[in-house]
């Protein structure tokens, strides 16, 4: 039945002045349901309405309200017995609509919540925060929810309330600092952001939505809704697969992919994800590699930064399709036996207006100062690791990408820049630590954490640390003093050999030593060898064109220096188009030159390293102990003047395996390698990168040799590596 409405005014007018003006400090106090001692009392503001009538979700008439303000304020008794969600029904001379009451719903969060977000320990922040899509007590609709302690109001804005921050103003739950609003009759794909008034009472730059599951396509820069549970995951038996194998043990040989410019289509756009599926998953499989890994994935405004500077950290990037796509990717991925790994970034953020930079006004998720706060290398801001709600928000990001996405491995990027507080910075330019000293405790503890977290949760990922110092103990298990990593890149490695390959061969006699020098820190950490991206941009060309000599030369030296990685101790990391002797630079902007497959010493580099990955994954000895020092011994390590180069491989389960390189352009007959007694017999000569379905010149060693005395004399090709497998 109909409520008599009230003679005298229901709310004070400060109060509803404060609701129009978008500065009431507690909307959920005055708008929706409130039980009074006479009954209970509606408020409302619908901008346009002049008459608003409220009833329950099942049709009920509650009342009519009285209009207090002709902008739309309205407020009046209502026949309730216990609060329960209502609809309001506005009118005016030109329409009538119906309006779910966002303030007649309670909180989405609840005590738990707030505890485990007070104590950093919420493991499950992704099913919380952000834009939440499903039902709040029996209504379909979307859950918001973001961290903004030291902000005025916030309020959740997009095209559904014309960006209209007082239609949408959020509670705060005072005890975490939370804001949170339920937006019935929401779904997934309306774009949102967030309207966020400082503590200095200044309205702040819409931000994006720190938990933004899916973004707009740059250069638009709003958060998107996401539905997560609409792709049916089968893939078991690949989780059950890495989660029961010692990775340290098995074969990991990734491909590493920039998603925009591996390819793209004729007309030069992206690559949808289900278009990547369909052709690199196959490739990859073709080559033999173990493992995808992508340079940024997550949402950036900025192409040239290749994703390193994101603002989405729980976004895959628009450019590429939905995340639902991104889905599909990864089970084709599983499917077909590839592990896929993501670079992450808690290294550092951008300074984009609608990212993390001062979030409600303040120095939130960065340090206030900027000799802690601010990267002077890359122009970012710096995460205040020891904030426990900014290092749960990141390890939750890491848990987030398992548990959604399936990945099976996190390749965390600039771990060095984060150990070190003076990091790129002079004298004066750092904060010392609390013992003077410049190693960033709070970072350490949070890549510790993380680390705990991640492999807890997901015994079947793996995390990769690309850290360019000695700091000790990167890949060694916290409880044992180190950061709890599974790898770390052997950035020594790269350095290194690149710059001995780079010596045109009548010098390398001279930088013996340094080649040889590898050798004594292989085993040091679990290391994976890599050939990145970070080698073949900004002027230094591709790895092609860092090699001397003639054009078949140059081919021949790319060929013996992958032979050397892949027979090295470490797993294996080879940034895409250098697989075929990619000649350019490598730049964002456009496709690989795929064209390149004519050429037939291209064709020879490609068609190696599809074989390497075959004997790697073939001989136990070459993976079996990739980071353990009884997998390698090295058996001829003094011939500078040859530029040889000779070490046995072990594993149990398999043959010894001998690794021969020879880095001059010279055939060498007759050449004895040294090997212990217990390995006399026949070797067979498995892989010789100077085979002429390569493209080399086709010296070699009729299938074998068989060593004697002490050793084995064999024939030496130019500019070459050979595998041999001792079969006794």
């Amino acid at each position: 039945m109909a409520v008599r409405q009230a003679e005298k005014p229901l709310t004070e007018a400060g109060e509803i002045a404060a609701i129009l003006a978008g500065t009431h400090r507690d909307p959920f106090g005055v708008l929706g349901l409130h039980q009074t001692s006479a009954g209970w009392v509606a408020r409302a503001f619908v901008p346009g309405a002049e008459r608003v009538a409220v009833s329950t979700m099942g049709g009920r008439d509650l009342g009519r309200l009285t209009r207090r303000d002709p902008q739309g304020f309205f407020d009046g008794e209502v026949d309730l017995k216990d609060r329960e969600p209502v609809r309001l029904i506005a009118m005016n001379e030109e329409a009538s609509w119906e309006v779910v009451d966002p303030y007649s719903f309670s909180s989405t969060l609840g005590e738990t919540d707030d505890y485990l977000m007070n104590e950093g320990t919420h493991r499950r922040l992704f099913d919380k925060m952000g834009a939440q899509v499903g039902e709040h007590e029996g209504v379909a609709g979307v859950s918001f929810a973001v961290w903004a302690p030291n902000a005025r109001r916030v309020s959740v804005v997009g095209p559904f309330n014309a960006w209209d921050g007082r239609r949408h103003a959020m509670r705060l739950r005072l005890s975490t600092g939370i804001w949170e609003i339920f937006v019935p009759g929401l779904g997934p794909g309306e774009a949102y952001k967030y309207e966020i008034i400082g503590p200095d009472g200044q309205l702040l730059p819409l931000k994006a939505d720190p938990f933004a599951f899916a973004a707009e396509m740059r250069p638009a820069t709003a958060s998107v809704t996401h539905r997560f549970g609409g792709h049916d995951w089968k893939d078991d038996g690949h989780i059950a697969h890495w989660k029961g194998v010692d990775k340290r043990r098995t074969p990991v040989s990734i491909y590493e992919v920039h998603a925009g410019s591996w390819q793209r289509r004729d007309d030069g756009s992206f690559l949808s994800w289900d278009e990547m599926g369909d052709r690199l998953i196959p490739y990859a499989v073709e080559m033999g590699f173990t493992h995808l890994e992508f340079l940024p994935v997550t949402e950036h405004p900025y192409d040239p930064s290749w994703g390193y500077q994101t603002t989405g950290l729980y976004a895959p990037s628009a450019r590429f399709g939905d995340p639902d796509g991104f889905a599909r990717f990864m089970e084709g991925a599983h499917g077909a036996g590839l592990g896929v790994i993501l670079d992450w970034v808690p290294a550092h953020f951008p300074t984009d207006a609608h990212g993390l930079g001062r979030f409600d006004g303040t120095a939130l998720y960065e340090h206030a100062d900027p000799r802690q706060g601010y990267h002077p290398d890359w122009n970012t801001l710096i995460y205040n690791f020891g904030r426990r709600e900014v290092e749960n928000y990141l390890i939750n990001n890491a848990l987030f990408w398992a548990e959604k996405y399936h990945i099976d491995g996190l390749r965390v990027d600039a771990v060095a820049s984060m150990l070190y507080l003076d990091y790129s910075r002079e004298e004066g330019q750092w904060i010392p630590n609390d013992e003077g000293g410049n190693e960033n405790k709070e970072a350490i503890a949070f890549l510790r954490r993380m680390n705990e977290a991640v492999y807890a949760a997901h015994p079947n990922i793996m995390t990769i640390a690309e850290e360019s110092t000695a700091f000790p103990g990167v890949s060694q298990p916290t409880d044992a003093g180190g950061l709890g990593f599974g790898f770390k890149w052997n950035m020594g490695w790269m350095h290194d050999t690149l710059q001995y390959m780079s010596k045109d061969p009548i010098y390398r006699k001279h930088h013996h030593g340094e080649m040889m020098f590898t050798f004594h820190y292989a085993m040091s950490e679990n290391f994976v060898l890599p050939l990145s991206h970070d080698e073949v941009v900004h002027g230094k060309g591709s790895l092609i064109a860092k090699m001397p000599g003639d054009n078949w030369q140059r081919h021949a030296n790319l060929r013996a220096y992958y032979g050397l990685m892949w027979g090295y101790p470490g797993k294996k990391l080879l940034f895409m188009g250098q697989e075929f002797a990619q000649e350019e630079e490598w730049t964002e902007s456009r496709s690989l030159d795929w064209h390149l497959m004519d050429d037939p010493l291209k064709r020879g580099v490609k068609d190696l390293v599809r074989d390497l990955n075959a004997a790697y994954k073939r001989l136990p000895a070459l993976h079996g102990r990739d980071n353990e020092g009884d997998g390698l011994e090295v058996v001829l390590g003094d011939d500078a003047e040859n530029s040889v180069f000779a070490w046995l491989r072990h594993a149990p389960g398999g043959n010894p395996v001998l690794v021969v390189s020879h880095m001059t352009p010279a055939v060498r007959e007759k050449y004895r390698v040294p090997l212990p007694d217990r390995l006399m017999g026949r070797w067979a000569e498995v892989l010789n990168t100077d085979a002429p379905t390569y493209g080399g010149s086709g010296v070699g060693n009729m299938g074998g040799a068989e060593a004697a005395d002490g050793g084995l004399t064999i024939t030496l090709p130019p500019l070459a590596t050979l595998f041999f497998e001792f079969e006794g």
